[in-house]
């Protein structure tokens, strides 16, 4: 039986074609996630030192680090904070990931981690490094997700930047013919919209003298200035980046260190737990919510790495040993904690700077999704169950927004290889089909 009404279906009001282009226009501006696998890091390196096998020996680098400091799953969950009963598995995890693809994104580095260096120099070496990702894509030796970061587009440094970029590029593309797949452009401290937009353009311009498919260059932006989080009208100028980007944004990331710099907060304090940086990230997930812009969070800049080191022909001192091991545990920790502090509070990338540190970024991440992956598990399946009606499981509500997030757990742990597809369709009754169509409102009505 129909309800009586007493308004049309559409109400003939005199707004309503601005609504219906107001609509359109926010779901064109917040079109969501787009499904396409985050890299869980990004490792940078200098501009002068990227081989085509670059990947390939910093995973030889961590399995070395594992080994000689931790080569019990125990000692090593001891000294980061793994649970003991995810010890086991996390470290098999660890060590199959390490020798299977040790690194899922690599940058390599003309800006903080290259410096200043006379213009021929810095030419030789962006053509090398254009040549060697050439090579590294031809004997497959490169990770997913690989890419340069220019330096900045202030008037100082604009001119270098964009010619360090043509002639890596034109290295590259003369002898591969090609992009890697996953390649992206880093673009550091931004400061104004300006910036962005200008760039999109120098990209669009490349990819015609390059003779590459339209909009194939994409690039990310880094969020380290305090003005750009508050422009001098007050406002925050981060909303307006990606409509400057023209659709080129794949992702935001965080400079912890410039940021905190830039608010004159002390070395000592410039730890990527610090008020500043939360408020920062905060902002930065409020502007990018919903814009399929991925969020990437900072670096641990306490390395893990030995405090002795033996002299020709001789070796170390047990207490030397000893000193070694506890100088890498404590380096452990912290970057453990920092990657978990990122995850906890919705960023599912960041920063690496020493290959040792692989070790405990995919501890950190692979620990994450399986703690809840039994609680995670029961909601999901208990939720989809009852399909649209809602449901209480123990002392939590749940709706159907927690049932889209709930999936996405599962979507992102597979990712990461800190779950399998096996463990998440034996937890909570879904199928891998219903998991790799990737959404929960799909399921949903597949099940009614």
């Amino acid at each position: 039986m129909t309800s009586p009404i007493s308004l049309p279906a559409e109400p003939a009001a005199p707004g309503l074609d601005a609504l219906r282009a107001a609509n359109r226009e926010f779901a064109r501006r917040y079109p969501g996630e787009s499904g396409v696998r985050q890299p869980v890091h990004t490792v940078y390196g200098g501009g002068h030192l990227f081989r085509a096998d670059t990947a390939t020996k910093l995973g030889a680098v961590a399995r070395n680090a594992l080994e000689e400091y931790a080569s019990e799953s125990s000692e090593f969950a001891r000294a980061v904070g793994i649970p003991a009963r995810l010890a086991n598995t996390v470290y098999e995890r660890i060590s199959a990931k390490l020798g299977r693809e040790p690194v899922e994104d690599f940058r390599i580095d003309f800006e903080d981690g290259y410096g200043n260096r006379p213009d021929a120099e810095e030419d030789g070496h962006a053509a090398a490094a254009g040549a060697e990702v050439a090579k590294g894509l031809a004997a497959g030796t490169l990770p997913p997700y690989i890419g340069i970061r220019i330096k900045p587009l202030n008037e100082e440094l604009r001119r270098r930047s964009i010619r360090t970029l043509d002639v890596f590029l034109t290295a590259l593309i003369r002898t591969a013919g090609k992009l890697p797949e996953g390649f992206v452009v880093t673009l550091p401290k931004v400061t104004i919209p300006e910036q962005v937009s200008w760039f999109a353009e120098v990209l669009g311009a490349a990819e015609r003298a390059l003779r590459l498919p339209a909009e194939s260059l994409r690039f990310e932006i880094m969020i380290e200035t305090p003005q750009i989080i508050v422009d001098r009208t007050g406002r925050s100028a981060l909303p307006a980046l990606v409509e400057a980007g023209g659709g080129r944004i794949s992702a935001a990331h965080f400079g912890t260190y410039d940021y905190t710099a830039g608010c004159n907060i002390t070395a000592a304090h410039q730890t990527m737990g610090h008020p500043a940086c939360e408020f920062a990230r905060q902002m930065m997930q409020v502007a990018f919510a919903g814009t399929g812009v991925w969020l990437s969070d900072g670096s641990t800049t306490v390395m893990p790495v030995p405090v002795h080191r033996p002299a020709p022909g001789a070796g170390l001192t047990a207490e030397q040993v000893a000193a070694n091991r506890a100088s890498v545990h404590h380096a452990w920790a912290l970057h453990y904690a920092d990657v978990r502090r990122s995850l906890i509070q919705g960023f599912y990338q960041g920063w690496d700077l020493h290959p040792a540190q692989l070790v405990t970024r995919y501890a950190a991440v692979y620990g994450f999704f399986l703690e809840g992956l039994d609680a995670a598990g029961q909601r999901l399946g208990n939720f989809v169950a009852k399909a649209a009606q809602a449901t209480l499981v123990g002392d939590v509500f749940d709706d159907a927004a927690t049932g889209q997030g709930l999936l996405n757990y599962f979507l992102r742990g597979i990712n990461a290889g800190a779950i399998t597809e096996e463990e998440a369709t034996a937890r909570t009754g879904l199928t891998l089909e219903e998991f790799r169509g990737r959404s929960f409102v799909r399921i949903m009505e597949g099940r009614r």
